[in-house]
């Protein structure tokens, strides 16, 4: 067992599959008392079972860890709440909070039902909020505390995933004001934007028919490929070693920090600069002249349809 969190204690949420178990068994590895907190619900959001959050707790001790279980929906502030209280009232304190809890409801935006929509932002982005707002109180008092929060490559914009992709680029600016306003009490927050290809990922795809989808494009031989290579090259636990870095005393100076993880691909964003090239005049532009300039200048080269992200 490794020591980077020793006397660390951690609260990972949706800590039962995926990305967050890989997450909590890393963080226990290296020293970490975790409270694992998941619902035990399908990569859609539906279904509730405590069976994921003590399987992983029970790999946790097996390794000699140690670990409690959470059942509260990050999803309401009481439950947000009770998660952190879990942590105070187990093990005296709360050194780490890993906002992971989440689910994709894809749908193209001209068909996205208002509660397709809501529960999406629900979890994803009002989730992580309540769960930040509550560990920030505990750790202030602390003056000290690590908060990484999980986004995602579909945050740029992705096709199907208006709800998916609001709420997990808000989360980015949710980090970035949090990192200013926690910093002077000794807490950092940083967000981890994964590109899509984790097993739970492809589970929920698979599902949805992407592997014909792009069986039409390629054809049959390189879509399966493709679904191989995103299964094998990136794995939760390519993931979970950043969140254990970003979580301990090595990582006291890395705030407000937007990451990027493919397999051994780690990467960090550089916070945009305001324009992309400027457009001046003494005076304020008319509408004809924006459309007599635009079109050469700052909107060359532009197109209305826009390709779906993918990483490959």
């Amino acid at each position: 067992m490794g020591e980077l969190l020793k006397g660390k204690v951690a609260a990972v949420t949706g800590a039962g599959k995926g990305i967050g178990r890989a997450e909590a068994i890393g963080l226990a590895a290296q020293g970490a008392k975790v409270v694992v907190n998941d619902l035990g619900t399908a990569v859609d959001g539906k279904g509730t079972s405590h069976g994921p959050a003590e399987e992983v707790i029970a790999e946790i001790k097996k390794a000699g860890g140690e670990a409690v279980p959470s059942y509260d929906s990050v999803a309401t502030p009481e439950g947000a709440e009770a998660i952190v209280k879990k942590a105070v009232d187990a093990f005296g304190r709360l050194d780490v909070l890993v906002n992971n809890a989440g689910f994709n409801r894809d749908r193209m935006v001209y068909n996205t039902t208002d509660e397709e929509w809501e529960s999406v932002i629900k979890t994803n982005l009002n989730g992580t909020f309540y769960c930040t707002r509550a560990a920030c109180r505990v750790m202030r008092q602390q003056n000290y505390g690590r908060i990484i929060n999980t986004s995602s490559h579909a945050g740029l914009g992705n096709m199907g995933q208006a709800n998916y992709s609001a709420a997990k680029e808000g989360i980015v600016g949710l980090t970035r004001t949090v990192a200013r306003d926690m910093g002077r009490y000794g807490v950092t927050c940083n967000v981890i934007r994964p590109v899509a290809g984790t097993r739970g990922f492809i589970e929920m795809v698979q599902e949805k028919g992407l592997k014909d989808a792009w069986a039409k494009m390629w054809g049959a031989e390189v879509a399966e490929r493709r679904l191989k290579q995103m299964l094998e090259l990136n794995m939760p636990e390519d993931i979970a070693s950043l969140a254990v870095y970003l979580a301990s005393e090595k990582a006291d100076n890395v705030n407000g920090c937007v990451f990027e993880v493919w397999h051994g691909h780690v990467g960090i964003y550089v916070d945009p600069p305001p324009v992309e090239q400027v457009l001046w005049k003494d005076g304020r532009w008319t509408p004809e002249e924006l459309a007599e300039t635009m079109p050469a200048t700052l909107t060359r080269g532009k197109v209305r349809e826009l390709p779906p992200i993918f990483p490959f």
